[in-house]
Order: structure tokens, then sequence, then C-alpha cells
């Protein structure tokens, strides 16, 4: 499945593509331009703009009106309506600000790249092949896995209730 988010979604944008969703996200871009790209790219188109939803769902174009601010709500609500998995695939993920899928990498590639440290105590990296950015899993990761972790725990709540 792939995306395109209004200027009001930036971090969700981001976390789709960590969790390897082609998602598109422009800064500033006109309301029927992004119905255009969702529609003629087959993408689902995410958006807070009550107005712009409105306009899609007459377009027959397939989207999600997001409510929340908080991110584990987004997640959740995208992931309801859309029956999509929301898990980390280290072999599918996307860079968080150019959405080219990463490259695992050796550390040998890498060392020019990143400071010694991060070289020091991490094994695994990422690269764009596009905007040459360097990605490991650094002390962020906690915080993305405990989100991860919620997201889903809301998410089996829900289908639990749903079968009694």
């Amino acid at each position: 499945m792939k995306f395109v988010v209004d200027s009001m979604l930036g971090n969700l944008a981001r976390w789709l593509r960590l969790l390897g969703y082609d998602t598109l996200y422009f800064k500033r871009i006109e309301d029927w331009r992004l119905i255009n790209i969702a529609k003629d790219d087959s993408r689902v188109l995410l958006t807070k703009d009550l107005s712009l939803y409105r306009k899609a769902v007459k377009k027959d174009v397939k989207s999600v009106y997001i409510e929340s601010s908080d991110i584990v709500e987004m997640l959740v609500s995208v992931a309801k309506r859309l029956n999509i998995k929301l898990v980390f695939n280290e072999d599918s993920t996307r860079c968080p600000l150019c959405n080219t899928l990463l490259v695992r990498v050796t550390k040998a590639e890498v060392l020019h790249l990143i400071p010694q440290e991060i070289i020091n105590r991490y094994n695994v990296f990422w690269k764009c092949p596009k905007c040459e950015k360097v990605f490991w899993q650094g002390n962020h990761w906690d915080t993305i896995s405990k989100i991860l972790e919620e997201v889903n725990n809301r998410l089996s709540m829900v289908g639990r209730n749903a079968t009694h």
C-alpha cells in the first residue's frame, strides 16, 4: 500500500516510511495536487484536513481522515482503517527524509560517514542511495520500539474485542 500525506502529517509520513510504506509528503502543496497524486498513483490520502478529506472522497480517492495528533493514535487509526501491519522490517525500510528504500551496508562502507563512537557502538547500518544519509538503531530505537509495541497492543485489543 502506498500513501500520500498532507503537510500536517510529516511525523506520520516518517513513521510509515520507517515501516516500509512508500509515503509521499510535501511541506507545501495544493489540495487538488494531493488528490491527483493519490488518484494517479493509486495512493491512499492521509489527512488532518476535513475539507480535503471530503473533496478526496467525492473524487473517489481512498482517504483516511486523521483526527489525533498523537502518533500512537494516528498509527492505530491508519492500521485499523486500512487493515495494514505496522512492524519494522530491516530489509524493507525507507529513508524517513526522501522515501527511498534503504540499503543495508557494512561498517566498512560507512566508516568515513559517521562518528567513530557510533561505529564502535552499533553493528547494523542502512544507507539511502538517493540522499546518502546513514541510519542505525540508536538510542531513539527504544522509543520507536515502545511506540510500535503500544500500537500493536491496541490493535490486538481491537481484534479481541471484535471477536467477543
